[in-house]
C-alpha cells in the first residue's frame, strides 16, 4: 500500500519530463506553506492568502537564486488533495525543476509516490475511486470523444448512477434484514412481488450501464485496425487521406508497399491503430513474400478490418483470395468487425455494393475516394456504425474501464442470484446474500469497499506528479 501519513508533506514535478515553457513543482501536506516560505522569496512580502499567485524567486539555503517563479498557495480543504497545496511554477528547465525539488525535500518534504496526490484526494473525500481513475484517463485521452468520456467520469456522472443504484440495493437489504431481525415482533415480510420489482429495476440500470461498455472501452483504449486488399487498390492512399499527410509512399506500381506501416487515426472518436499492409498476393519475390506474411499477421491481429476493393474495375482473382481470408477470419470470431471500402469512387463505377454483398454478405460497403474532398465521409460513417452502434446515453454515464465492467457484471450476477432466490421461494437470508455481494461489487467500483491492494495497483499506474 502506498504510504499515507497525514504528517508527511510530499513534493514532485507535476509537468511532463523534458524542456518546456513552464514546469510545476507541487507540494501537498501540513508543512507545504512553511516549506514554501523558506524556499521562495516573494517580490512583495506580506500575508499569504489562499488561491493567490505570487511572483518571486526560488532561493536555496545560501541565498542563491534558482529561478524566477510564481508561487500559488491553496489552503486545505479547498484544494485538489484536500490538504494545503503549494505550486511553484518555474521555467520548464529539467535542471531548475530538479534543483527545486531537491531544495523542498531538504526543507522537509519527501518525494511523492506515483499517484500519491490523487490518492490523498481520494482518501480525503475529494474524489471517489472512479473519479480518481478518470484523472489519468483525461491525461491519456487520445481523441475528443475519449476526453469527453473521461471528463464526464471525473465530474462524477458514472459515480452518481452507481451511488443511486447502491442506495436502492441498500434500502432493499435494510428492509429484508429488518424482517429477519424482528420476525418475532410481527413485522410483515416484504411481498415477493415488491422485492422482485426492486431487483428488476436494479438489474435494468446495470444492463443500461453495461450496454455502454463495449463502445466505451474502444473509445478509451483504441482498437487495432488494418487496411487490407490486393496490390494497387489504394490502401496507402487511404491511409494518407485519413492522416491528411503523405505518410505512405504511393505509386502506380503494384507492390510499392513492402512492409506494414501503422499510424493512429481518430475515427468517430475511436483511436484506431491503423495498419497499411502490403497487397496480399501470391509472389515469387522473397521480399514481397515477407511483406505479404506480415500483412496476414496484421490481418489476424486486427479487431477492425477495412477491406479495400477497387470500385473502378470488376473483382479480380486476387480480390477473391483476400475476400476468402477475411471471410474465414470473420466466421472464426464474431466480435471481429469488417467494413468494405469500395475505393476510387471518383472514377466510373464498375463494382457496386450489391456485387460486393454477393460475395461478402452482412458487411457494410462504403463508396470511398482517397482524393475527393469528402471521399472518406461514407467510410468514416460506416466504421462509426459498426464500432459504436446505437447512440450512447446523453447523461455521459459511460463505462470505459474493464475494471468497472467486471465490477458491474459481478453485481449483475449477484442480483440475478437474489432474484432466483425470490423466485424459488427461499428464505430472505438467501436474498440478502446476493444483495450484500452486489453492494460489495458496486463499492469496489467507487471505492467504498476497495481492498488496499486494488488501491495500490490503481494509483501505482499514475505518473509521479499526479
Amino acid at each position: 500500500m502506498l504510504p499515507i501519513n497525514p504528517s508527511d508533506t510530499i513534493a514532485a514535478v507535476a509537468t511532463p519530463p523534458g524542456e518546456g515553457a513552464i514546469g510545476i513543482v507541487r507540494l501537498s501536506g501540513s508543512q507545504a506553506l512553511a516549506i514554501a516560505t523558506r524556499s521562495f522569496r516573494r517580490q512583495k512580502p506580506g500575508a499569504w492568502q489562499s488561491h493567490r499567485a505570487y511572483l518571486g524567486q526560488v532561493v536555496d539555503e545560501s541565498g542563491e537564486h534558482i529561478d524566477q517563479a510564481l508561487c500559488t498557495y491553496m489552503q486545505g480543504p479547498h484544494s485538489y488533495t484536500g490538504e494545503d497545496v503549494v505550486e511553484l511554477s518555474c521555467h520548464g528547465s529539467p535542471a531548475v525543476l530538479r534543483r527545486t525539488v531537491e531544495l523542498v525535500v531538504r526543507r522537509g518534504a519527501r518525494p511523492a509516490q506515483p499517484g500519491e496526490f490523487t490518492l490523498r484526494a481520494f482518501c480525503n473525500g475529494k474524489l471517489d475511486l472512479a473519479q480518481a481513475e478518470a484523472v489519468m484517463d483525461v491525461v491519456r485521452a487520445r481523441t475528443g470523444k475519449g476526453l469527453s468520456f473521461a471528463q464526464a467520469q471525473l465530474e462524477g456522472r458514472l459515480s452518481r448512477r452507481i451511488q443511486a443504484l447502491r442506495g436502492q440495493v441498500l434500502a432493499l437489504l435494510a428492509r429484508l434484514e429488518a424482517n429477519i431481525d424482528f420476525s418475532e415482533d410481527d413485522v410483515p415480510p416484504a411481498p415477493a412481488r415488491e422485492v422482485t420489482a426492486a431487483l428488476e429495476g436494479a438489474l435494468s440500470v446495470l444492463s443500461q450501464l453495461l450496454a455502454t461498455a463495449h463502445a466505451g472501452a474502444m473509445v478509451r483504449d483504441g482498437l487495432p485496425a488494418v487496411l487490407v486488399g490486393r496490390p494497387n487498390v489504394g490502401k496507402s492512399s487511404l491511409l494518407n487521406a485519413f492522416l491528411a499527410a503523405d505518410r505512405a509512399i504511393v505509386t502506380d506500381i503494384p507492390g510499392t508497399t513492402r512492409d506494414v506501416l501503422e499510424e493512429t487515426v481518430d475515427v468517430a472518436g475511436v483511436p484506431l491503430a491503423l495498419a497499411d499492409t502490403a497487397g496480399i498476393v501470391t509472389t515469387d519475390d522473397a521480399v514481397e513474400r515477407l511483406g505479404v506474411e506480415r500483412s496476414r499477421a496484421s490481418l489476424a491481429a486486427a479487431r477492425l478490418i477495412v477491406l479495400v476493393l477497387d470500385g473502378s474495375m470488376p473483382l479480380q482473382p486476387e480480390d477473391d483470395d483476400v475476400i476468402g481470408e477475411v471471410r474465414r477470419l470473420r466466421e472464426s470470431d464474431g466480435d471481429r468487425h469488417v467494413v468494405v471500402a469500395l475505393n476510387k469512387a471518383d472514377l466510373p463505377v464498375t463494382l457496386t455494393a450489391d456485387g460486393v454483398s454477393a460475395v461478402l454478405a452482412g458487411c457494410p460497403v462504403a463508396l470511398t475516394s482517397a482524393i475527393a474532398p469528402d471521399g472518406l465521409q461514407a467510410l468514416r460513417s460506416a466504421i462509426e456504425r459498426v464500432l459504436l452502434g446505437a447512440a450512447l446515453p446523453a447523461d455521459g454515464a459511460v463505462v470505459t474501464s474493464l475494471r468497472h465492467q467486471a465490477a458491474l457484471r459481478e453485481a449483475e450476477a449477484a442480483l440475478t442470484e437474489a432474484q432466483q432466490a425470490v423466485a424459488a421461494g427461499l428464505p430472505e437470508d438467501f436474498v440478502c446474500i446476493g444483495l450484500r455481494a452486489a453492494l460489495t461489487a458496486l463499492g469496489e467500483l467507487t471505492g467504498e469497499s476497495a481492498p488496499e491492494d486494488l488501491l495500490d495497483r490503481i494509483f501505482g499506474d499514475f505518473c509521479i506528479g499526479k
